[in-house]
């Protein structure tokens, strides 16, 4: 049975949660999170902020809660010309991708978080990549999951396992997955702590947290948002 994990932790909705469910299932979880000059560089701060709530509100996951890692990773800016990297309006590509996809960002990010892992002797690798409502990147497949799994497990000889939590659902359920594992408490503080704002905007406060309230993250999390206290409502 797994004991330790290391949580690939931005400070979004959805790392938070993916970290929430480290804490549940783990006895020592790490965090790690990238620098890669994003223009949302406030979710490097917002991310500390939800660390720190979550071992203030949540004792029991406190002792579990364990070293914390940013990584310098300013190459991925200086290769990117994305509207996540350079100050450019928000579209989509002739290919069929919005411009906010930062080829091979999860690609380094894992490669990165599984060398750390060897380091620190963790046998999970968390994060938060989903298939079902995301913005078609192609990194974020369950299939480039598996595949990076086994080519990390075998470029480094040591059996990692990469775990998806948030595979096959939903931003609604994320909302209800957040809840089931940490009440109203754990979505308040979601809501007040995390950042998902493509444009780092912690200006504007609304019922699902800080944001423009225009861009692709704010209008998929403020979506989900309400159809997840739709579902609550009738559940």
């Amino acid at each position: 049975m797994h004991k330790t994990a290391l949580v690939l932790f931005s400070g979004g909705q959805d790392s938070t949660t993916c970290l929430a469910h480290a804490l549940s299932r783990y006895e020592r979880v790490e965090t790690v999170a990238f620098d890669y000059r994003q223009r949302h560089s406030v979710e490097l701060q917002a991310r500390l902020s939800v660390l720190q709530s979550l071992r203030t509100q949540f004792p029991a996951w406190a002792p579990k809660l364990c070293d914390d890692h940013l990584l310098d990773l300013g190459v991925l800016g200086q290769v990117s010309e994305t509207s996540l990297t350079r100050d450019m309006a928000f579209k989509m590509e002739q290919g069929g991708l919005p411009n906010t996809f930062v080829p091979g960002r999860n690609l380094l990010f894992l490669t990165l978080a599984a060398a750390l892992a060897y380091r620190r002797g963790l046998e999970v690798i968390v994060t938060g990549v989903c298939e079902t409502d995301y913005s078609g990147y192609p990194d974020c497949r369950d299939d480039t999951m598996k595949a990076m799994q086994l080519a990390l497990s075998l470029g480094m000889d040591r059996r990692f396992l990469i775990e998806t939590p948030l595979m096959w659902i939903d931003k609604a359920d994320t909302w209800v997955l957040a809840h089931q594992l940490g009440g109203q408490a754990l979505v308040d503080l979601i809501i007040e702590h995390s950042h998902t704002c493509y444009l780092g905007d912690r200006v504007h406060r609304h019922d699902w947290g800080w944001g423009c309230g225009n861009c692709p993250a704010c209008e998929l999390r403020a979506k989900g948002f309400y159809l997840y206290q739709g579902r609550l409502g009738t559940a």
